[in-house]
């Protein structure tokens, strides 16, 4: 039986792919096999009602802006997925919904 031990990044990188490939490297230096992220469709997720209410944040000044500003994208997870290939580590994202 083998270990792993997988980072969980999550949405730790605030929707920033420079932070993003910090704790990136932050895991390989820590002896990390993988990091792991968080991935959801927020519409699926959260209620209309809860995304339209107010929340100030560096997105904006709703629920949705900031929690849209949080959220990667294929663009983003295609650039995570090369990123981790030159680096030599697994990486994963735990899905929150179907979509």
């Amino acid at each position: 039986m083998s270990i792993v031990i997988v980072a969980e990044i999550g949405i730790n990188h605030n929707g920033d792919m420079s932070i993003c490939k910090e704790l990136i490297d932050i895991a390989i230096d820590g002896g990390c096999d993988a990091v792991k992220f968080q991935k959801r469709d927020i519409d699926l997720v959260y209620t209309q009602e809860f995304l339209d209410s107010g929340r100030e944040s560096p997105w904006g000044t709703t629920q949705r802006e900031q929690k849209s500003g949080l959220e990667f994208g294929i663009d983003e997870y295609k650039e995570i997925d090369q990123y981790c290939k030159e680096k030599g580590i697994e990486w994963f994202a735990s899905a929150w919904d179907l979509n």
